[in-house]
């Protein structure tokens, strides 16, 4: 089954990172995508841009709004993902759990029931 893990953080404690901090989530992320990638349970993944640079775009009779900022205005914002394929619903929460740290402050796990270009779902 594949999930989607969808990591936030809050971007102002991301930017005021140190160095060091910055290494410190890059080797904690390379370390995790080697070893899902070793078990075959790393599909995809991405860090996303800051949410300053979103543009959400909204439907309404009239036609597609759009505003310059994230959906949600909340302190913790989507900044990465990663899709897996794993047995169970325990091993996707597993995997999400070795995510969270003083960066990644909060994960969801969601079950993907429709995917395009990642093998069967």
């Amino acid at each position: 089954m594949k999930y989607l893990v969808l990591m936030y953080a809050d971007p102002a404690a991301t930017e005021a990172m140190t160095a060091d901090e910055r290494a410190e989530v890059f080797r904690r992320h390379e370390a995790l995508h080697r070893a899902l990638e070793g078990t075959g349970e790393m599909l995809n993944g991405a860090g996303l841009a800051y949410p300053r640079d979103t543009t959400t775009i909204r439907w309404h009779e009239d036609g597609p709004t759009t505003t310059e900022a994230p959906l949600t205005d909340g302190r913790e914002q989507l900044t990465a993902y990663y899709v897996i394929d794993c047995a169970s619903p325990e091993r996707a929460r597993e995997i999400a759990e070795r995510v969270l740290d003083f960066h990644v402050v909060a994960v969801e796990v969601r079950p993907v029931h429709d995917s395009f270009g990642m093998g069967e779902a």
